[in-house]
């Protein structure tokens, strides 16, 4: 059932790149309709996050811990296919973030699921904290779990199977991006599991400081610079050896039916069992991301703090080197400022070594992605890159096919990069696709007759981007 159609005109406008000034606008021929396709009248609560089956479901999963799936666009009547609720924490930006279907679905009839879990200790008891931290200024230690859940019919059959555990979270920016690569391989996303509010080395914590254990001390010890490797700095974990690597502010790639790590991985040789499962790193919240047609390139939306939003290119996910994007020693094309005048190690070693992988493109955190598109809808709510996707379908003008189209959680609009001649993204020729009715996106998705499909996880909804 479609509730309503907003159409939107279309401003192509063009930057000229990644690290220069925006640029000035262009008019653009094409036009665009979104349209509500799914929720609207209570269908949905807080979606979070999509995944479209060959046979033409849809399964959708909600922050609080359910997954539903509709049978067709419009279906107003949902089935519930998994409750997960009392195993999902879903406090301040945690809850059920991502979703995946096996590609050979429903053949392969696997749902996999990523989420924080809802207990105070890695794999312990649920729930623990019943979705509630009663000191969200010190944090809540949390753990987050991939699963693999198995399909008959329109419902889930027997026990999930635990993949991967881990992941530990004081504040935000926990597990995200969930997705299959053309290698067959999945790829999983996880924040560095701080604050926002400050330049966090590890710091807080109550009772106890330092719940995750970062060192040096471990649990309970007072973290200082220019020693410490807490906080933010868990995103660079892989470059210390005096503890297990967490997969905080990382990519992971891992066996679908084991959840260790896939062949080829860049750390296979280390006896680390979490490092092999590593691809990159350096990342703060790598909200969602997308693989370029015909390679294994994973583009990754990386959520920034202060400063900027980042698109991050993943060339060789099966390679011999890790890329370190940087964080949070780098922010966007250049050093955070709260980070270098802090003098940590990891930070200072970083610099010394120029060897962390600059952003294939960024956006400020205020002003606009192009000048004068008007999408910031409210600056005090923030900015988020909130999701990636490349448009492979022929619904689309012949100018964007293969285009990476993107949304912001806090501005209204979705923007594409054409592709250029040598298939990467043109951002120097990024454009506005369209005005969205609120904002709230968090997952952009290839759906049905080529269109592209869009969760909303204030209006709780699901929308269509269909070409007039």
């Amino acid at each position: 059932m479609v509730v309503g159609v907003l159409v939107c005109v279309v401003g192509g406008l063009v930057g000229v790149g990644a690290r220069g000034p925006l640029g000035s606008q262009r008019a653009s021929a094409a036009s665009f309709s979104v349209s509500v396709v799914l929720g609207g009248h209570g269908e949905l609560t807080a979606p979070t996050a999509l995944a479209y089956s060959p046979d033409g479901r849809i399964f959708v999963a909600e922050a609080g811990g359910k997954i539903k799936v509709f049978q067709h666009l419009g279906d107003p009547a949902p089935t519930v296919f998994a409750d997960l609720s009392t195993e999902v924490y879903s406090f301040q930006g945690h809850g059920l973030m991502g979703l995946a279907l096996d590609p050979q679905f429903p053949t392969r009839p696997y749902v996999y699921a990523l989420y924080s879990r809802d207990a105070k200790t890695l794999g312990g008891a649920v729930p623990g904290w019943h979705d509630a931290c009663a000191t969200p200024l010190t944090g809540c230690v949390t753990y987050a779990r991939l699963v693999r859940l198995t399909a008959v019919g329109n419902v889930v059959s027997g026990a999930a199977k635990v993949l991967v555990d881990g992941w530990c979270n004081q504040f935000q920016h926990t597990v995200d991006a969930l997705r299959f690569g053309p290698d067959g391989m999945l790829y999983a996303g996880g924040g560095d599991g701080t604050t926002y509010m400050t330049a966090d080395y590890g710091q807080f914590g109550a009772p106890q400081k330092n719940p995750c254990g970062d060192p040096p001390g471990g649990v309970g010890a007072t973290l200082t610079a220019p020693t410490t490797q807490g906080g933010s700095l868990r995103a660079q974990d892989v470059r210390t050896n005096g503890d297990p690597a967490g997969l905080d502010g990382a990519v992971i790639r891992v066996d679908p039916n084991t959840g260790l790590a896939a062949p080829a991985n860049p750390f296979s040789s280390s006896p680390d069992v979490n490092k092999r499962r590593v691809i990159a790193y350096g990342l703060r919240n790598p909200f969602r991301f997308a693989f370029r047609p015909g390679t294994n390139e994973l583009w990754v939306g990386d959520a920034g703090w202060n400063r900027y939003e980042e698109i991050d290119r993943i060339t060789k996910p099966a390679g011999t080197v890790a890329p370190n994007f940087g964080w949070p020693c780098y922010e966007g094309p250049s050093q955070e400022p709260e980070w270098a005048a802090l003098n940590v190690n990891l930070c200072t070693s970083l610099y010394a070594a120029h060897s962390a992988i600059g952003p294939a493109f960024n956006y400020p955190d205020t002003g606009n992605v192009i000048a004068g598109d008007g999408c910031l809808e409210d600056p005090t709510l923030g900015t988020v890159i909130a999701g990636v996707e490349f448009y492979t379908a022929s619904a689309y003008p012949a100018t964007l096919h293969n285009a990476l189209f993107f949304v912001d959680y806090g501005r209204t609009c979705i923007w594409a990069a054409p592709a250029a001649a040598s298939g990467l993204p043109n951002f120097g020729a990024r454009r506005l696709v369209a005005k969205l009715p609120a904002i709230g996106a968090t997952d952009l998705v290839a759906g049905p007759n080529g269109d592209l499909l869009i969760v909303n996880n204030n209006t709780s909804t699901v929308l269509q981007l269909h070409y007039a």
